[in-house]
């Protein structure tokens, strides 16, 4: 069944670049600022952040890094994680109308709604680079893991979101529940503070959840020049592999269901 669905997926693959088109196109008609709040929303987070936490609370970056670059470098990727979540999670029943009347791989709804995060992660990236250039932050031959560490975000992020856009058909509750779960998800990720500020044997712990390990990463490769640590990539691919295949077989076995339920 999952290798089938894979390539009918495959086969689905204009409708699903048409479909995550039209999730931009949406997501900022009449809007002011249209695809700028993909700038917006982490540049003021990140804005938040470095007067609460680097000039109130004293939360130290690493390796001498400014904090307003060292904080951006974490809420980049996670903006692109819980939108991907937020958007993808009600994809399905946000288009109940299609799910009753046509059929289609159901997958294209959460898989669109990432694909359009990742445009918007595109366009925020382009003030990272600005922020770049203005801390005189040079780029290392370290960037080359960069493709492999968003691959990973990727892969993890479908998995993840397969089973709550599925799971929301059937109780519409984790609407409400995905926003607060991603929200305290991210207090427990070193985004806003460095891994290192993390008690030696609590850290252990900490990096069994794979965006942390991803988020060390992309400071590592981008901001440090230094190499990621493979261990805990190692950790988030399997992790990630495994909860897609499993997230992916339960989902197109759900999906059989979903006009009736939904």
């Amino acid at each position: 069944m999952l290798i089938r669905g894979l390539k009918q997926l495959l086969g689905y693959r204009e409708l699903l670049v048409s479909w995550a088109l039209r999730d931009i196109k949406v997501r900022y008609k009449q809007t002011i600022l249209g695809i700028g709040w993909a700038i917006l929303q982490p540049f003021v987070l990140m804005v938040v952040f470095t007067i609460v936490f680097s000039k109130f609370a004293r939360v130290p970056s690493e390796g001498n890094i400014p904090y307003p670059i060292f904080s951006y470098c974490a809420l980049l990727p996670w903006t692109f994680f819980s939108n991907s979540l937020s958007f993808a999670t009600q994809s399905i029943i946000g288009n109940s109308n299609l799910v009753r009347k046509i059929y289609f791989p159901r997958e294209i709804f959460p898989l669109a709604a990432i694909t359009a995060c990742l445009v918007d992660f595109g366009v925020a990236s382009t003030i990272f680079i600005g922020m770049m250039v203005y801390y005189h932050i040079s780029v290392s031959s370290t960037i080359v893991f960069l493709p492999l560490i968003l691959l990973l975000q990727i892969i993890f992020t479908v998995a993840v979101a397969l089973v709550t856009s599925a799971v929301t058909v059937f109780y519409r509750d984790i609407r409400f529940v995905v926003p607060l779960g991603v929200r305290v998800w991210m207090y427990l990720t070193p985004v806003i503070y460095p891994l290192s500020m993390v008690p030696e044997k609590y850290r252990t712990l900490v990096m069994l959840n794979p965006m942390a390990g991803i988020i060390d990463g992309y400071r590592k490769i981008i901001l440090m020049g230094q190499l990621p640590d493979f261990s805990s990539l190692a950790y988030t691919a399997a992790v990630s592999l495994v909860l897609f295949l499993v997230s992916y077989a339960w989902f197109k076995k759900a999906e059989m269901v979903f006009a009736d339920v939904i």
